[in-house]
């Protein structure tokens, strides 16, 4: 049953109540672990109750009724919310950066998704899956796009799309295809039942379809583009926000891991010894590297994205250096957590194989994580030939 504390949460302010409000969802998230995943997607009281804390509106600009909050506070929210839950944080993660779009909508179509409901959710895909044919004042949305996370419990979806125009691709200036996200009510898409996943299985990650949607022109947001806001969040790159999300719910779910075996220690006995797992020195060496390895790429992690924020409100852009550094430092947070979760699922031995167990969920979690472009393995080349001063492709860095 949903908790007391949980519905008493409504709008708080301040960073340290956002995260504060997070963490008072903990023991019900754990409670129904087992209902999300089977579920595989995020039940709707949930996340009614996630956009009325204010958790989908965290990046959405105040003068729309959001929080624009700072990348910290985004972050410490979704992090708080993978310590209880892995899907509940990573549906927070999609919405909550989502929001970015509102930033480089046309106005009135950000006041009609963003401003008329307080509570909206909005959820989406970059990738330009889809085409979008152009008219005078419309566009009519064709596509399936993947990994559509949280699309079930949104109000509108966004789908990246290729532009149109007689048939043809619309070129941009380097003669590359236009491509913007669309803005799409979810009545109007098609929700496919086909998500069935290791990891982060209530996330309702499946697939969505769009047979010749019809928007107004003002619903396609060009993130590739200067946003319309000069406010220090919306000069933060919104893929690098993307990834310092992503490596906000691995590093949650490693602090999980962390804590369980942290709890279990004192009364586990491994087969063939006599003393508990936290009597046991190489226990208490994995537990110290783990532990070790978690803090120095959270602080990583923090000092990135600290020196862009600074950079942010300095100066109102951040340099490729600085985006560079997000990205390196998401990517290391991301596969430094997946590492300190495999030691503690190693020392939680047989107890760690249950589909009850926080240690099992958090290792199919984890290595799910790690599979989203924004920091998988390609990400290192990336960063490595931009830290070898090569030319190299930032579009989406």
């Amino acid at each position: 049953m949903p908790s007391d504390t949980a519905q008493m949460v409504d709008h708080p302010t301040g960073g340290d109540g956002l995260i504060a409000a997070a963490h008072a969802f903990a023991g019900e998230l754990r409670e129904r672990a087992a209902e999300i995943e089977s579920g595989r997607q995020l039940p709707q009281d949930i996340a009614d109750r996630f956009a009325a804390a204010g958790f989908y509106r965290m990046a959405v600009p105040k003068a729309l009724g959001g929080l624009e909050a700072t990348p910290q506070q985004i972050a410490g929210v979704i992090d708080a919310l993978a310590q209880a839950d892995g899907s509940a944080a990573w549906c927070v993660m999609i919405g909550s950066t989502t929001g970015l779009t509102a930033a480089y909508l046309d106005p009135a179509a950000a006041t009609r998704i963003y401003g008329d409901d307080p509570n909206t959710i909005t959820a989406g895909v970059f990738a330009p899956m889809g085409t979008a044919d152009m008219s005078t004042d419309s566009a009519t949305v064709k596509g399936r796009w993947a990994w559509g996370s949280g699309s079930h419990n949104a109000q509108w979806v966004f789908g990246g799309a290729r532009l149109m125009s007689d048939g043809a691709p619309v070129m941009d200036d380097a003669g590359r295809p236009r491509t913007q996200m669309f803005a799409m009510p979810v009545q109007d898409l098609k929700l496919h039942d086909n998500w069935d996943p290791s990891g982060l299985a209530g996330s309702g990650s499946s697939d969505f379809e769009a047979n010749d949607v019809v928007v107004p022109l003002g619903h396609g947001a060009d993130i590739t583009r200067p946003p319309g806001l000069t406010n220090p969040l919306y000069a933060f790159p919104v893929f690098g926000l993307l990834a310092v999300g992503i490596a906000s719910v691995a590093t949650g779910l490693a602090r999980q891991a962390i804590d369980e075996i942290i709890e279990i220690g004192g009364g586990k006995v491994p087969q063939g010894s006599r003393k508990t797992l936290a009597h046991r020195p190489q226990a208490q060496s994995e537990l110290a590297q783990g532990e070790a390895e978690l803090r120095a790429a959270h602080a990583f992690l923090e000092n990135a994205v600290g020196a862009a924020w600074d950079a942010a409100a300095a100066d109102g852009s951040i340099g490729v250096d600085h985006r560079r550094d997000l990205r390196l430092a998401a990517t290391h947070a991301t596969t430094a957590s997946a590492r300190v979760v495999d030691r503690m699922y190693l020392l939680g031995g047989g107890s760690s194989v249950h589909r009850t167990s926080p240690l099992q969920r958090a290792f199919r979690d984890v290595h799910v994580a790690t599979q989203h472009m924004m920091t998988a393995p390609a990400t290192w080349e990336l960063t490595g030939r931009l830290l070898f001063g090569l030319e190299t492709d930032t579009a989406t860095l």
